[in-house]
């Protein structure tokens, strides 16, 4: 079954804002982010509950190479992604959501 993928607003930002922080930091690093981030995207879609539940219905996929974690949950029709998460923050900024 093919679900829709659904991005929340929070999540959409915080792809924005990190990708906005590496192309400050030059180098082609918000070019990499987004390249491995949208393989992440595609793992996710082809095998949705592949990665370990992380708190109540909500999974996480680690992104390679970046301290960032897609967080998502599975429903029956389609996968929401909920945050994109950087490691070092507070898990509470995103639990909120659920």
């Amino acid at each position: 079954m093919t679900r829709r993928l659904v991005f929340r607003p929070e999540a959409e930002l915080e792809i924005n804002e990190a990708a906005e922080w590496y192309e400050a930091r030059g180098q082609g690093l918000a070019v990499e982010f987004l390249r491995i981030l949208d393989a992440c995207i595609e793992s996710i879609r082809r095998d949705p509950l592949l990665y370990p539940v992380v708190h109540g219905e909500a999974r996480r996929a680690v992104l390679r190479r970046f301290p960032y974690s897609i967080i998502y949950a599975v429903r029956e029709d389609e996968i929401v992604v909920i945050a994109c998460f950087h490691g070092r923050r507070d898990p509470k900024r995103w639990q909120d959501r659920l």
